[in-house]
């Protein structure tokens, strides 16, 4: 399993620059965005200088040299200083505009959790996509169901909804505009250009951790189970190690339905002999019966498992810039 990990580990970085970083799309980063500190510069002429944030709506917050209020949201610093120098020749004779983003570590911050060995939250100050936050969260476990989901809280980012083909963004239920994305990590692997978004601020990523089966008794690795696609009984007796000295072959499944709990007993020698391989399901619990021990009538409680990981706002944080 660990040769697996250092496999998908080296794909991503193979694959960051390989696909990464596509001059074709807007430099997100670059763009103004709500938290920024922007700084306005009339050259030789001070008391038209402002620096400052953006209103709630967008427009720069307090420039009243101009009568006009400047939507400054999304927009380029070039753009902006166009625009200002325009409604300054109204009052001043040619004038000259310089606009930056002086400070952007204000913005809403990237999240990256779930099946990840090292869940964050990311500052982000480039252009950065999301196999690169992958292979930065120390790369994914084995927790993981195979998919990676994105929700994008609306006016955290300036980006457009896409069309809704190839794994690209579309439009929610959710209000305000908010969007969201289901990624399998297979595609990544391939290669898959869609598979690979921008990451931009504000962005919430889930690494989907497979729901358990667990595996106890007379077994050589007693264990917890993600669950991938079908998993037979026989093959999660096999990734526990087999049948311990003292494991019987006569198997119980509790199995949790509503309210009550089912027991489904099978015979693992019947079922090397042909008999049918019960599929289980997620929450199973596989009781191996131990020789010279009666078997199990009810289902065992089983400790809690601890959380795997943080609340988003108690994650470390990285800049990448």
């Amino acid at each position: 399993m660990r040769s697996r990990i250092r496999h998908i580990l080296a794909i991503f970085v193979c694959t960051l620059f390989a696909s990464g970083y596509s001059s074709a799309q807007t430099d997100q980063a670059a763009l103004v965005h709500f938290g920024d500190l922007i700084e306005v510069d009339v050259i030789g002429s001070y008391e038209y200088d402002w620096r400052g944030s953006l209103t709630p709506e967008g427009f720069l917050d307090g420039l009243d040299t101009i009568p006009d209020q400047i939507y400054a949201l999304c927009q380029t610093e070039a753009h902006l200083a166009d625009v200002i120098q325009k409604e300054l020749t109204k009052t001043l004779r040619e004038p000259q505009v310089s606009v930056r983003i002086l400070d952007r570590s204000n913005r809403a911050v990237a999240f990256l959790s779930g099946a990840v060995r090292s869940p964050k939250r990311f500052q982000i100050k480039r252009k950065v996509y999301l196999n690169e936050l992958l292979v930065l969260s120390g790369g994914i476990t084995d927790r993981s169901s195979g998919e990676i989901s994105i929700f994008r809280p609306a006016n955290l980012n300036c980006t457009e909804t896409k069309k809704s083909s190839g794994g690209e963004f579309v439009k929610a239920s959710q209000p305000g505009g908010a969007e969201t994305m289901n990624i399998k990590i297979s595609d990544i692997l391939r290669g898959e250009p869609s598979a690979n978004p921008q990451i931009l601020s504000g962005d919430i990523v889930t690494v989907s951790e497979a729901l358990p089966v667990y595996v106890i008794g007379g077994v050589n690795v007693p264990q917890q189970i993600p669950m991938r696609n079908q998993l037979t009984l026989s093959r999660a007796i096999s990734i526990s190690g087999g049948l311990a000295k003292e494991g019987n072959t006569l198997i119980t499944i509790f199995r949790r339905e509503g309210r009550e709990t089912k027991s489904i007993v099978a015979d693992l020698e019947k079922i090397a002999s042909g008999a049918d391989d019960p599929v289980l399901k997620p929450f199973d619990i596989v009781d191996v019966p131990q020789k010279g021990k009666p078997a199990r009538t009810r289902p065992p409680v089983l400790d809690k498992v601890a959380p795997l990981t943080l609340t988003l706002a108690g994650l470390p944080l990285r800049i990448v810039d």
